[in-house]
């Protein structure tokens, strides 16, 4: 621990990384009770931490390691790292990247003049590709994190952090091999012992996890796919004696809760930081609700902010289950005209509804998906009450298959809807709107259709499809004259002639 820390003290990182701020969590404060830092790492040149321990073990190679160039396998920030730092060193780099690499990060490190390699469709086959390079041609293996020198790098993390608040009680670090942790522990607990260092890993790729509590390295069979900068299937030999020694506690967080530290993020920065960027205030969050602490200075690590734009339509839909204020059900109700109408008079009330998928299947029972604004510590009570009132209902707020697809997959065709017309709806977004609509409606139309999904805009967007008989065409029309919600007919749209 002395020799890094002698490293970390004399290292030449800041040749190109910058000092990240030490901000302030304004609303995450606030909602937690503690006092809550970030330390910004996804502003950093290449927007990641990994600059530091790529350009420290770069800066300190020899000249013979330099002649024969370097070379290391990543598909994400350690990539864009090595090849900064080559860039600047002058230095010939060869990057092996998957085949499956999005074109915007292989533009990104092809941008700092290094040579890209192409190989495999996982990284796992780019590592192998990188191996026999090595073998090949002797250029030197830039390792992303078991390797003193890299873990030196990273750890003027924790050097920063007792000059920008030397008073803190608890330093949160996101963990896929182990680099970060490693170094930021060796620094902060070689000086103040008494800080505690928490790591945070995704449930899915807690490989470092396994490893302390079953006191050696185990490798994962599979990792997650989601907060992929920290999917590692084996952690390092070196990271992992350091971590054993000197990390206070590792702990895990589900995606959701990932979705939610991205949001909370956001709310405080304006920023939008990658998965494994926001793990450290996922950790944070769980950890003071779990230990009930409170007035404590917490430091979280930021480790990136190399989002995929594609992602943010799954972070926003998982984030209300991550925070624990949605509720996602499957209700029974029966087939008839006011059936809906009750079930939202009797059970959803003033409570916002943030999803609602329903297709006319049969005249018997109708299965309803339906998400409500709830805390997670009502809904047990809520669907205890439905059963009562004839509404079984099933939570699927855990329910992977339901979050990930069944939600859009309820619908397809019908033979049962008779005299069905289709009409898109705006809904001024707010409680009882829906309650509103059913009210208004005549007792015996019945509603053969049903989608709505929260997406945190003034007006809902909502697609409806009624039976209305011929001979009650008008009065419908008056129905949507008097209830006033912007709307237009698509009976005839040929996507729903098609699939619905």
């Amino acid at each position: 621990m002395e020799d890094i820390v002698k490293k970390i003290l004399i290292s030449p990182v800041y040749d190109v990384a910058d000092v990240t701020p030490l901000d302030y969590g304004k609303l995450l404060s606030e909602r937690l009770k503690n006092q809550i830092f970030l330390k910004r790492e996804d502003l950093q040149p290449v927007f990641s931490f990994k600059l530091r321990g790529a350009y420290h073990k770069i800066a300190r190679l020899s000249e013979a390691e330099r002649s024969n160039g370097i070379i290391c396998a990543s598909a994400g920030n350690h990539a864009q790292g090595v090849a900064l730092s080559a860039n600047r060193l002058g230095i010939d780099a060869t990057i092996v990247m998957p085949r499956t690499t999005p074109r915007i990060k292989v533009n990104a490190v092809e941008h700092f003049g290094v040579t890209v390699v192409l190989a495999g469709d996982s990284y796992s086959d780019a590592y192998k590709q990188c191996l026999k390079l090595v073998e090949e041609t002797g250029m030197t293996f830039i390792h992303p994190f078991d390797d003193p020198e890299v873990i030196a790098g990273q750890g003027t993390i924790g050097h920063e952090l007792l000059q920008q608040c030397p008073d803190l009680d608890m330093v949160f670090v996101p963990i896929g091999g182990g680099g970060l942790i490693a170094g930021i522990a060796s620094y902060i607990k070689y000086l103040r012992p008494n800080v505690k260092i928490i790591g945070v890993q995704p449930e899915d790729s807690d490989a470092m996890f396994q490893s302390v509590n079953k006191k050696k390295r185990v490798e994962l069979e599979s990792v997650g796919i989601f907060a992929d900068g920290v999917a590692v299937k084996k952690v390092g030999e070196l990271t992992y004696k350091i971590v054993s020694k000197l990390v206070d506690e590792i702990i895990t967080v589900t995606t959701d809760e990932i979705c939610s530290a991205i949001k909370s993020i956001y709310e405080d920065t304006r920023s939008i930081v990658e998965p494994a960027g926001a793990l450290a205030v996922a950790g944070v969050t769980k950890y003071v609700h779990t230990h009930n602490i409170l007035d404590h200075k917490l430091i979280a690590i930021n480790s990136g902010a190399n989002m995929n734009f594609e992602r943010l339509q799954f972070v926003s839909e998982r984030t209300r289950i991550g925070e624990k204020t949605e509720t996602l059900l499957a209700v029974t109700i029966p087939e008839k005209p006011g059936s809906l109408k009750n079930f939202c008079n009797s059970f959803i009330g003033d409570k916002s509804i943030t999803e609602f998928n329903y297709r006319l299947m049969g005249r018997g029972d109708a299965h309803i998906f339906v998400g409500i604004n709830l805390p997670h510590d009502e809904k047990e009570t809520l669907c205890s009450e439905m059963t009562k009132g004839g509404y079984p209902c099933e939570d699927l707020s855990d329910n992977e298959l339901a979050k990930l697809h069944i939600r859009h997959m309820v619908g397809g065709r019908t033979d049962h809807a008779a005299n069905e017309v289709i009409y898109r709806f705006h809904f001024p977004e707010r409680p009882r709107a829906l309650s509103d609509f059913l009210n208004a409606m005549a007792e015996d139309w019945n509603i053969s259709m049903f989608h709505y999904r929260m997406h945190g805009g003034d007006f809902g967007r909502v697609l409806i499809g009624f039976e209305i008989p011929e001979k009650r065409k008008k009065e419908f029309s008056e129905f949507l004259k008097k209830i006033n919600y912007a709307c237009s007919e698509e009976t005839e749209n040929p996507a729903y002639r098609l699939f619905l």
